[in-house]
């Protein structure tokens, strides 16, 4: 099998006719059908409003249907009728390298929207999108591509998302997402990949699948494999494969506290306790801020003297225990602080459009400088000046770096490019910095960041996602099971590596966390890769993992688990890098032939051997699994084989369902997981 999924079929595109209509086909798979309803060409009229990250963006285009197509010398033309001048030109591009690849091109000036639906590709199950929260089977709904804050509830519905939308445009919805990414997965092998930075949309409405381009001009790559699982091959390859995460990362929990030097001692206490710790993330390093929102941090990238005081001794401290420091940063700077100054003065920070003062963005009670990445000397700046010297050099081992989502439209850049084109490609600009510092320190594969944000072409730069600031809840769209989407959505598109905040981030009006939701996150933590806590945006009316004896007990145990699975978790990313295959997997990369396991995403395969289904719903006891057939499958806690198909399986607090393959050459490393929760 292993040969079979890796295997690369040449992606042949040719031009075939059936009748009146033009067709585009790579080996048997139809993917265009060029007649009425296919193409469209348009002026855009576009409405941006962007208010802290979040965005309002409509449109009111002039389209012209093309239902007229020919071929010519160079491929094929489409205009609104025979005998009209053509305004849309696909040629397909022989330089494609692995893969298949179209060039679509507007002939009439003006005409900056582009809309091609593959009908051909109609009854497939479709994945995709990037990193996406609320679906991970994109069937029947449009997903806009574009790199955003994802909202506080995302529910439309929902009251608690009417008012965060009021209160500035925050409310989200289900498409919203930090890491968006027009790639379209087919469940018969096909893989599309819109290769543009400009907003777009991914139609998986009507027949087929369809591209809304915001530019006259873009290339549409092809990739096929025998397999999805050959797929994500391909994909992780085109857009690069990340270095193995650190051993030190995957052999316990990283314990985030933002409680200036009583987090030493308050770390000391949970290693007492029996914590497994890896690592002690204080993202308040440099300082902290507090606002109406909660307690933020103070971005100037320098360690805070006063917040902790000779922390670069600290750091060593640790470090002769064998415990790594993680801090934050992120790609702007507060307009309040010296390196903004220092920024300003070096030429290093994106201008406003009608002058050259620095742009600064709103972020909620205080004003940021945009650093301006598409110059060179700014970008060497911040990884060097910043990384390099305040962060690597006094013994930072990892570090958030957040955001990356916020470019806005209306700024002006040194490289002259338009900021609605620059705005996706603006967190894999921030992944390359961080990466290059990294690497400037010949830490590659030790020192770990971890991104929120991304766009394709993050995956070769940024070795480990986080999925962003859920709710401190259970909510269906913004709460603990979203996380789970996340990974299997963006595992999809070549990120081999995510987790999350254990506890969730945001807390606002009468959401708080309750010990259930904590205890149910301590058990999806421990079967991700990385498993790193937080405080939340409000830690003083939020439960934390210490606040409480049974709390503190319930963290040590996940910790030891996960720690006891390290070796687990090494092959897995050995596998990763072999055949770019995620750790945390949807069902149905293994089960192919099962079309039950299609449009599951609330439970998942940690690589081939084990089957996690963490339980995402409040005050559950037990939880529907399904258990996919073509393999044998044995219950972990009762040792019982399981046959194919739904089962309602107990769940009580601290047993999440947890299913072993037979016959796995781990087995005997999960067996123990149940007496090292005892």
């Amino acid at each position: 099998m292993a040969v079979s999924e890796r295997s690369t079929p040449e992606v042949a595109l040719r031009w075939e006719r059936d009748g009146d209509q033009i067709l585009l086909v790579s080996g048997e798979f139809l993917l265009l059908r060029l007649g009425p309803g296919a193409a469209a060409v348009g002026r855009g009229n576009p409405s941006i409003e962007m208010y802290r990250g979040n965005f309002a963006i409509d449109d009111s285009p002039e389209m012209m249907p093309l239902g007229h197509a020919w071929r010519t010398a160079d491929g094929v033309m489409l205009a609104t009728r025979e005998g009209e001048s053509p305004l849309l030109s696909i040629a397909i591009d022989a330089g494609g390298g692995n893969a298949g690849r179209l060039k679509v091109r507007t002939l009439s000036s003006g005409l900056d929207r582009i809309v091609l639906r593959f009908a051909g590709l109609a009854g497939q199950d479709f994945y995709g999108g990037g990193e996406q929260m609320s679906y991970l089977r994109l069937n029947g709904r449009r997903f806009p591509i574009w790199t955003s804050e994802p909202g506080v509830g995302r529910d439309k519905s929902d009251p608690y998302t009417q008012a965060m939308d009021a209160s500035g445009l925050a409310g989200g919805d289900y498409w919203t997402t930090n890491y968006p990414q027009p790639t379209l997965i087919g469940s018969a092998g096909v893989a599309l990949h819109l290769d543009a930075a400009c907003y777009s949309v991914i139609d998986a409405t009507g027949d087929g699948a369809a591209f809304e381009i915001w530019q006259g001009e873009a290339a549409i790559e092809v990739h096929r494999a025998p397999t999805l699982a050959g797929l994500v091959d391909q994909l992780s390859t085109r857009f690069g494969r990340q270095p193995p995460l650190p051993d030190w990362a995957i052999g316990g929990a990283i314990v985030g506290l933002k409680d200036g030097l009583n987090s030493f001692e308050r770390l000391d206490r949970m290693v007492d306790a029996g914590v497994a710790v890896s690592g002690l993330w204080c993202e308040d390093w440099a300082g902290i801020r507090e606002t109406s929102f909660g307690r933020r941090l103070f971005w100037d990238w320098q360690k805070n003297d006063s917040r902790y005081p000779d922390l670069p001794a600290r750091i060593a401290e640790l470090h002769s225990r064998g415990i790594r420091f993680l801090a934050y940063a992120n790609p702007y700077l507060c307009v309040d602080g010296p390196l903004f100054a220092e920024a300003a003065a070096g030429g290093h920070l994106a201008l406003q459009r009608d002058s050259d003062s620095p742009y600064a963005v709103d972020f909620g009670e205080f004003d940021a400088g945009v650093v301006d990445f598409t110059r060179d000397e700014s970008a060497a700046w911040f990884a060097e000046r910043v990384i390099g010297k305040e962060m690597l050099d006094i013994g930072i081992d990892g570090w958030m770096a957040d955001f990356g989502e916020y470019l806005p439209t209306d700024v002006r850049l040194a490289s002259g490019e338009d900021p609605m084109t620059a705005h996706n490609r603006w967190p894999v600009l921030w992944a390359e910095v961080n990466a290059r510092a990294v690497a400037s320190r010949g830490r590659t594969g030790d020192a770990l960041f971890f991104m929120r944000a991304g766009f394709s072409g993050v995956q070769a730069h940024c070795s480990l996602l986080w999925a962003g600031d859920q709710s401190v809840d259970f909510s269906r769209h913004d709460g603990i099971n979203t996380v789970i989407t996340a990974a299997l959505s963006s595992g999809l598109v070549g990120n081999a590596y995510s987790h999350s905040d254990c506890g969730g981030y945001t807390s606002l009006g009468h959401k708080t966390r309750t010990e259930e939701l904590l205890h149910r996150w301590y058990e999806l933590s421990a079967f991700s890769p990385v498993f790193r806590t937080h405080e939340g945006n409000r830690p003083d009316d939020n439960l934390q993992v210490d606040s409480n004896p049974d709390l503190l007990a319930g963290f040590a145990r996940w910790s030891r688990v996960h720690r006891h699975l390290a070796p687990y978790v090494r092959t897995l990313c050995d596998e990763a890098q072999a055949t770019g295959l995620p750790a945390q997997r949807p069902l149905f990369l293994h089960a192919p032939g099962d079309r039950e396991t299609a449009g599951i995403q609330d439970q998942y395969l940690y690589g081939r051997d084990l089957m996690v289904a963490p339980v995402v719903e409040e005050n559950a006891v037990e939880r529907r699994v399904y258990v996919p057939g073509g393999e044998l499958w044995r219950d972990l806690w009762s040792g019982s084989m399981v046959e194919a198909g739904w089962h309602d399986v107990p769940a009580p607090l601290g047993r999440p369902p947890l299913f072993v393959r037979d016959g796995s050459a781990h087995a005997e490393l999960f067996a123990a997981i149940p007496d090292i929760l005892r």
